[in-house]
C-alpha cells in the first residue's frame, strides 16, 4: 500500500475533466449509477484513490490517466465530468 499524497494547499472538489495533464488527483466522488461505478472501481478509479492525468484527447477526446495501482486508461470526457477529485500535492 503506498502512502497517500497530501492534498495541495489550493485543493477543492472539481471533476476529472478538468484536470491538466500532468496533475495528480485523487478520487472524491463518483457516478452514482452502480454498474459504472462497480466498472471504475475495477479498473482501480475509486473513492480515495489517485490518478494522474497523462494526456488529454484533443478536440474533447479522451482523457488517458494512469491509477495509483499502475494501470492506465483512457476516460471519454462525459465520463470524466462525472468523477469528482480534488488536487495532491507533487
Amino acid at each position: 500500500m503506498s502512502p497517500v499524497a497530501p492534498l495541495a494547499a489550493d485543493a477543492r472538489p472539481q471533476t476529472l475533466d478538468l484536470l491538466p495533464r500532468g496533475q495528480q488527483a485523487q478520487v472524491v466522488g463518483v457516478p452514482a449509477d452502480s454498474a459504472v461505478a462497480a466498472w471504475l472501481a475495477a479498473v482501480g478509479i475509486a473513492q480515495g484513490e489517485e490518478l494522474l492525468v497523462l494526456r488529454r484527447g484533443l478536440f474533447g477526446g479522451p482523457l488517458h490517466v494512469r491509477t495509483g495501482c499502475g494501470g492506465e486508461f483512457a476516460v471519454a470526457r462525459s465520463l470524466a465530468a462525472e468523477i469528482t477529485v480534488v488536487s495532491v500535492a507533487a
